[in-house]
């Protein structure tokens, strides 16, 4: 397999470290895939903590846990404002934020999908009737059609996005496997740069074009993380 970028097209890099190199800054506002625990750029965001910017805004559905995922950037404080839909398995996400250390904007999940997919498709705003008469609809616009109300919401654009995928070609067409999708087709697509990391990266041609869930013009920057760190987030299991 080829590791030089000299083509133009070959857009794997040699690590997570160096695929970060030049393009994140304190203050930047990423896009990050994942649901839970489950596909999450594990080696993108211990790459990122490892960077040291700071003042973070990060766009995610939730915040890991308190010892990996996201929750790692919040133990050394690198993060600013979280725009999430679920933080309720992160007890150091809960002190920053009753602390007034950690500012959250909380959005609706399928709101929080829909904004980063209109992001991606270049739409800047759409009206939506989630969240009408409650707390997230103060302070947003409102409009009437046919009779109903609804408020509008941004579409999220941000600086660079980070996503997990399980296969892709070095042009950075990207296979998702199962729920491991979850939020990282429409996080690929909203981020001006996206560097995605991948299980399995095969030659060109390789995949099948019908099974291919993320084109690579996308994709600017790829790693192969062939060693995903599968951890459980909650266990249950019944009695013998």
């Amino acid at each position: 397999m080829r590791s030089d970028r000299s083509s133009g097209r070959n857009k794997l890099w040699p690590d997570a470290r160096s695929a970060l190199d030049g393009i994140v800054h304190d203050g930047m506002l990423l896009a990050i895939g994942g649901f839970g625990l489950c596909g999450i750029p594990e080696a993108l965001i211990l790459a990122l903590r490892d960077t040291g910017v700071r003042d973070l805004t990060i766009a995610s559905n939730n915040a890991g846990v308190d010892d990996w995922g996201l929750g790692l950037l919040l133990q050394t404080r690198q993060v600013k404002k979280m725009i999430s839909s679920y933080v309720g398995e992160n007890a150091e996400f809960e002190r920053q934020y009753i602390s007034g250390e950690l500012e959250v904007e909380f959005c609706p999940q399928g709101t929080l999908a829909e904004r980063m997919r209109a992001g991606g498709a270049g739409i800047p705003g759409f009206y939506t009737r989630t969240g009408v008469g409650t707390l997230v609809a103060e302070g947003k616009e409102r409009k009437e059609f046919d009779g109903l109300t609804y408020i509008l919401e941004r579409g999220i654009r941000a600086d660079v996005s980070l996503v997990k995928a399980w296969k892709a070609d070095l042009h950075g067409n990207l296979v998702y496997r199962r729920t491991a999708r979850n939020f990282n087709p429409h996080a690929a697509a909203c981020g001006r740069i996206t560097v995605a990391e991948a299980e399995i990266v095969v030659e060109p041609g390789e995949l099948d074009p019908d099974e291919i869930h993320t084109p690579g013009i996308y994709v600017q920057r790829l790693v192969h993380h062939p060693h995903p760190e599968r951890r459980i987030e909650k266990r249950t299991t019944r009695k013998e």
